[in-house]
């Protein structure tokens, strides 16, 4: 007798996802190698302090930094980031939060590229500064946003929104002039993989990372990377210690997991890996390029400026009978359930980094199906 996994037993759709990294849909899956170092990890007790601080070392070691911290997430890495820079390791202040009273807590960001993620930085009490508009940023203005009260200079980073800021070297550069740290959250900025030290080299204070999306490792994981002083202020803000970060817990469990996961992303072979995910984008544009009313390209780079390919399929609903809107609702509503990104108007993105090797094809094939029978409910 074939045993039904968790998600049958549970009544839960499993989702081919063509998306992206998504939290919504869980992040990535983890190789067998992370899941069994998180298995192995569960069954003993330690002391977190002791762990954090080895496998901190670890990391650091790896990616070429100076320091490094695992968060239970990027959006928690910013908490305590934020924290860290209006603290430091003075107990009175760490105690007081979110009352920042005596202490800084303006955070510079950009307007231009700005995503909801900021909602991390208030978390601490922080207050943003918001400097230039959405065509863009000057230095001088980043220059006049400076006070006595900043606390740090935040970046977003994507490739595809960088234009309409200060660029990131002049932004390190304005902050080491004021002694104002800059920090740089890189969530979903892997790959490419030389991103883990290419920000703290530039000469960025903080790195963040998602543990959950490129590196693969477990969803509730991200990575602090950079200067020491900071990765100590961090570690002072967080749990296991009744303050800011108390509810932002990271396992033992997600501490060993997220190591494990950053040992496997580097001894990857990164070119091979992107050779499969153009394999994946051909194959989806020749599948489409033949059809009447529909067409299809390489789209580069991501959704999240990351050098990577996907795969753009443009449909004509005068011609295929269906509109973007109904296929994208058809794949979601099928079995298995499939999960794409809109494009414009009347496309599809199909993003290969969260695609299993051969699930290019079944995605081709519902697509098919459903322009096909010209959206009819079969």
């Amino acid at each position: 007798m074939i045993r039904m996994d968790i998600y049958d037993e549970l009544g839960v759709r499993k989702i081919i996802n063509g998306n992206a990294t998504l939290t919504q849909l869980g992040g990535s899956t983890m190789p067998s190698h992370v899941v069994a170092a998180m298995a192995e990890a569960s069954r003993h007790f330690v002391d977190i302090d002791e762990l954090q601080d080895k496998v901190g070392q670890k990391i650091a070691k790896l990616t070429n930094n100076e320091a490094g911290y695992v968060s239970c997430g990027a959006a928690a890495g910013m908490v305590l980031s934020i924290a860290a820079c209006m603290t430091g390791l003075d107990p009175d202040k760490r105690a007081r939060l979110p009352s920042t009273r005596g202490m800084k807590n303006e955070v510079i960001v950009h307007r231009h590229g700005r995503p909801g993620f900021d909602f991390a930085v208030t978390q601490t009490g922080a207050r943003l500064v918001e400097i230039g508009t959405q065509k863009g940023t000057s230095r001088r203005q980043m220059e006049q946003a400076i006070s006595a009260k900043t606390a740090a200079i935040l970046y977003f980073y994507n490739e595809a929104t960088m234009q309409g800021q200060v660029p990131l070297k002049d932004g390190i550069r304005i902050g080491k002039g004021h002694g104002v740290p800059v920090i740089v959250d890189a969530a979903a900025q892997l790959p490419p993989v030389e991103n883990l030290w290419r920000f703290t080299r530039m000469g960025a204070d903080l790195a963040l990372f998602s543990g959950g999306k490129g590196l693969c490792g477990p969803q509730s994981s991200g990575l602090i990377l950079g200067r020491k002083d900071l990765i100590e202020a961090c570690a002072f803000n967080a749990c296991p210690r009744h303050f800011i970060g108390r509810p932002m817990k990271v396992g033992k469990e997600e501490i060993v997991g997220v190591l494990a996961a950053l040992e496997w992303y580097l001894g990857l072979d990164h070119a091979k890996l992107m050779d499969t995910y153009e394999d994946q984008v051909r194959y989806l544009v020749e599948e489409f390029s033949g059809l009447d009313g529909v067409s299809a390209r390489r789209s580069f780079p991501s959704e999240a400026g990351q050098p990577m390919p996907r795969a753009e399929i443009t449909f004509d609903e005068g011609k295929v009978g269906v509109t973007r809107d109904a296929i994208l609702t058809r794949l979601w509503e099928g079995t298995p359930a499939i999960s794409l990104a809109p494009a414009g108007e009347r496309g599809v993105f199909v993003n290969p980094q969260t695609l299993i090797p051969g699930e290019e094809r079944i995605v081709s094939a519902r697509i098919r199906d459903i322009i096909g029978s010209k959206g009819e409910t079969p």
